[in-house]
């Protein structure tokens, strides 16, 4: 009976995980994984909390207990990475973190002793790297990307730099951070100790987290060490001199993490050289131009290509034969690697012709991927999470300021009158907006 009990904590927080809009596949290496990482205590109370942000009241009558009792529970998960906390007007919250960008990671971004690191790599390269549903779901299950890439800083000209978005530029993420934590590269430490270390020998202690994340990893259980600004810079600066891809949250505001990925260990990368030309995250607004009569074929650009989107081929030059170096744009990513590593000035980086769009902050790229997996009604209805109606209104108010199409989608999808007049009344209020400007240009 006990086994059945210990089997039914598991599987009940592998049903809370998947209410996430960005879940994990059920698997025999999954229940594995939670094993390692829960207790079944902690997994059977982790399986009763919301999946949205909730405070120490909230948990405490969850669990049917005191709040001097909850809280202990709720410290205990923190310093296990298991929760993330958080302060908002003096009130302290706390979220469940996504398995990516998430608890799994938080893992083994520092060596610790309370868990079997080796076993566990080994387990998450047999679940992701092996068994690949969780990165298909992970990176192509919705159209709105988890991560997005960081274009290389160092190598844009100076045209180019007058013209970047403050929110492309990692530089501009590190000034406005108010905490920002450093902690080993989860990616190549579970490579590491699963077999398969990096190819390119990679620093490992360039993982940057921000905000709360940093704070909460920092305070609790020593998973990331809060730095300065100016040792931020310096692991930027350590990962492009070592040819890595800089990806972060794919949000305009307040992005929780940039990581400095290679193409040997990153998933994402990973990911992006077996399912080309499918992009795993979103590219930057850039792409790298060949000038031909710069070029000289050395073939520097193709291998540092984290994602070999790059190649040096044979071409006829005026009825000459000489190797150039060639781009693939549909699987660029438009990281500026191959043109620091170009000794002749023959890549420069340009405006891709498309623009390459952004979800605001968090809540926004929620929505937009619940949206598009079938699975917004999950963020509504999670009677714990969105108990109150302040927590209703932001969620609606992001899905307002949608495309019709995608409004169109979420009213299906809630199928709630109250949210089709909520949208009924937008079009109607558009509507008269539109009327009064013609009637003011007449």
């Amino acid at each position: 009976m006990g086994h059945v009990t210990s089997r039914d904590a598991y599987q009940n927080l592998e049903q809370r995980i998947n209410w996430f809009t960005q879940g994990a596949p059920a698997s025999g290496t999954l229940y594995k994984i939670l094993q390692v990482l829960f207790t079944e205590k902690e997994a059977r109370v982790m399986a009763r909390l919301p999946v949205r942000p909730f405070t120490l009241r909230r948990a405490a009558r969850v669990w049917n207990t005191s709040e001097a009792k909850a809280e202990k529970v709720l410290d205990h998960l923190c310093e296990k990475a298991l929760l993330v906390d958080s302060y908002h007007n003096g009130v302290r919250k706390f979220v469940i973190p996504p398995p990516m960008a998430g608890f799994f990671e938080f893992a083994l971004m520092r060596t610790r002793g309370d868990i079997d690191q080796k076993y566990l790599s080994e387990l998450y390269y047999q679940y992701m790297n092996v068994e690949e549903d969780f990165v298909k779901e992970l990176f192509y299950a919705t159209e709105t990307k988890l991560g997005r890439v960081f274009v290389q800083e160092p190598v844009l000209g100076n045209e180019n730099m007058s013209h970047i978005l403050d929110y492309e530029r990692a530089s501009h993420i590190v000034e406005e951070a108010d905490y920002i934590g450093l902690g080993l590269c989860y990616c190549r430490h579970k490579m590491a100790h699963a077999g398969h270390p990096c190819e390119i020998g990679a620093p490992l202690d360039v993982c940057l987290t921000f905000g709360n994340v940093a704070r909460s990893l920092a305070e609790h259980g020593g998973h990331a060490r809060l730095i300065s600004k100016e040792e931020a810079m310096d692991a930027l600066e350590r990962s492009y001199a070592a040819n890595l891809v800089q990806i972060g949250e794919n949000v305009r505001d307040n992005p929780a993490f940039i990581c400095n990925c290679c193409g040997c260990c990153c998933e994402a990368l990973q990911a992006a050289r077996k399912f080309a030309p499918m992009q795993p995250v979103a590219t930057t607004g850039y792409i790298p131009a060949v000038h031909a009569e710069q070029c000289v074929g050395c073939g520097k650009c193709e291998k540092a290509c984290p994602i070999f989107a790059m190649k040096v081929q044979t071409v006829d030059c005026g009825g000459v034969q000489k190797k150039r170096a060639v781009l693939d744009p549909e699987i660029c990513l438009g990281c500026g690697v191959c043109a620091r590593n170009c000794p002749t000035g023959a890549l420069h980086m340009e405006r891709r012709p498309v623009q390459i769009i952004t979800p605001v902050n968090s809540t926004h790229r929620f929505v937009l991927q619940a949206i598009e997996k079938g699975t917004l009604q999950n963020l509504i209805f999670d009677n714990e999470a969105f108990a109150d109606h302040r927590a209703l209104a932001a969620v609606l108010g992001v899905i307002l300021k949608l495309p019709p199409l995608k409004q169109a989608l979420a009213s299906r999808q809630l199928q709630s009158v109250y949210l089709d007049r909520l949208l009924s009344a937008q079009l109607e209020r558009n509507r008269k907006r539109q009327e009064r400007s013609e009637h003011e240009t007449k």
